[in-house]
């Protein structure tokens, strides 16, 4: 046996059901089936390849949302990873639908961390040996704990939430199966970047962890971060682009010899098409286009979400949607409910399902001044700013907030042009999400604001809300963003 062997290993993550190329400067960017041509290419010209997927298949696109996750299923399967594991958005409608899902995935898909409270079974495999050309590759997938907010409403499902308590787990597999004589060992995880480097500190050279190939915080890095000897990656978000390692792999010491990252740019000039998966693709978008395809409302200009940790002009205009729609003082929208940059000038029903995938109920709360400024303060916590990817929230018209990074404190807090007042109490609107997470959102307990009057749903679909309300107002327009003024 060869003691020193080559494995290519390809990685995507957080494809979020980006199926189509965009044009860029002359040139076909991204898309699935490009994609797809690409893994194929690798696959006939190297002799070991191995394409994985670090979570979040799911989202993003109609087809998606319309058949869900089934019609995102279908195309994976054509493209045929050999190892995915899930994210947080693969909960998005329900364990149980996943669990299904998994059933019509004719690829493997791991998990070591989600698991039934009752019995501490495991959802999914933990891990996966993959043998190639002689050698045993471990792959172990490791999943955020956000996935608990979407699964409170299934009680009984649970997650290891502490990164100490993932790598113990990741270290319990390790001892158990390095005695088969693993060769390789990759974390396929979904808990962010910065999340990664502090589990790779934490885990023990002995078990033999290589790499850790992430997803969750749509990082596109230009070189591989190295912690405690771990080679970690990520490849930002969607289809634009696929991670690349061209390893040569120590087979008696079980190590990386050589290595070398890249991130492939996916384009028609590099990457030829599947012409089977786009006719699969097409009779999908063919059927949600006569479903989707009519224009509710026409805005004055191109709308935008650049950034969900800082106000936006789609985050002004649906918030501000929600409060005079629903009548309430406040509405705290999820920044991250927004799901793309863009948006208009023409504004089809399926232009705002995809960059509106969520359609929460509304539940209304009442918050005094004191509690307000105490839910904002936490969400404007350093973290926000760090890329740890904390929640965030628009703000509706009427509420000014001007807040000191440096000082830790409100410069101007007021509402209607008044100092807020502590003891005034606001009708405060809140997406079904948020109000069943108000603990990792703004710090606070349901208890704690239930005793200022009762909780109830004042809408049971804040999309249907965003679009009767567009289809009524043409011409729509955002200009001045000045409610959310956070100065360094």
């Amino acid at each position: 046996m060869k003691k020193y062997k080559k494995l290519t290993l390809l990685h995507s993550n957080d494809l979020h059901g980006d199926f189509f190329s965009e044009k860029e400067k002359n040139e076909l960017i991204g898309g699935a089936s490009r994609l797809s041509g690409y893994v194929s290419k690798v696959r006939a010209e190297e002799e070991n390849v191995l394409y994985c997927i670090a979570g979040d298949m799911f989202r993003g696109s109609i087809i998606d949302s319309e058949y869900q996750g089934i019609s995102t299923i279908e195309i994976m399967n054509m493209i045929s990873p050999d190892i995915v594991t899930i994210g947080n958005h693969e909960t998005d409608y329900g364990i149980a639908h996943l669990l299904f899902l998994e059933k019509c995935a004719k690829f493997p898909i791991i998990n070591s961390n989600l698991f039934i409270k009752t019995n501490r079974s495991r959802l999914f495999q933990p891990f996966k040996i993959v043998e190639i050309d002689g050698m045993k590759i471990l792959f172990i997938g490791i999943v955020t704990e956000d996935v608990l907010a979407n699964a409170k409403n299934e009680g009984l499902i649970g997650t290891f939430v502490d990164i100490s308590e993932a790598a113990a787990e990741i270290g319990h597999i390790c001892n158990t199966y390095n005695a088969i004589d693993i060769d390789y060992t990759v974390l396929l995880t979904h808990i962010g970047y910065e999340e990664d480097q502090k589990l790779a500190q934490l885990l023990d050279p002995a078990w033999g962890v290589d790499v850790i190939i992430g997803g969750h915080s749509h990082t596109l890095i230009e070189e591989p971060t190295i912690v405690n000897n771990i080679l970690i990656v990520q490849a930002g978000t969607g289809t634009d682009q696929i991670g690349r390692f061209d390893l040569v792999i120590d087979t008696e010491n079980n190590c990386t010899h050589k290595w070398k990252w890249q991130c492939i740019q996916i384009s028609d000039k590099t990457c030829p098409r599947d012409v089977k998966l786009e006719e699969m693709i097409k009779k999908y978008k063919n059927e949600t286009d006569l479903k989707y395809g009519r224009v509710i409302t026409r805005f004055k200009r191109e709308l935008t979400h650049p950034d969900r940790y800082q106000e936006t002009e789609l985050g002004d205009l649906f918030s501000d949607i929600l409060k005079d729609s629903l009548g309430i003082d406040i509405m705290l929208l999820g920044s991250g409910s927004i799901r793309k940059e863009v948006l208009g000038p023409i504004v089809t029903l399926q232009d705002l399902m995809e960059i509106f995938p969520y359609d929460d109920s509304i539940h209304l709360v009442q918050v005094s001044g004191k509690q307000l400024k105490e839910m904002l303060l936490y969400m404007l916590r350093e973290e926000a700013f760090e890329g740890d990817h904390t929640e965030f929230y628009q703000l509706s018209y009427g509420l000014y907030v001007e807040y000191s990074r440096k000082t830790k404190e409100m410069l101007s807090f007021t509402y209607e042009g008044k100092p807020i007042k502590e003891d005034t109490l606001y009708k405060i609107g809140l997406q079904k999400y948020h109000f069943i997470n108000l603990q990792e959102g703004f710090n606070k307990d349901i208890k704690e604001l239930e005793k200022n009057g009762q909780t109830r749903i004042i809408a049971t679909s804040c999309r249907d809300v965003l679009e009767e309300y567009m289809a009524s107002h043409q011409h729509l327009d955002v200009r001045k963003l000045n409610r959310l003024i956070v100065k360094k």
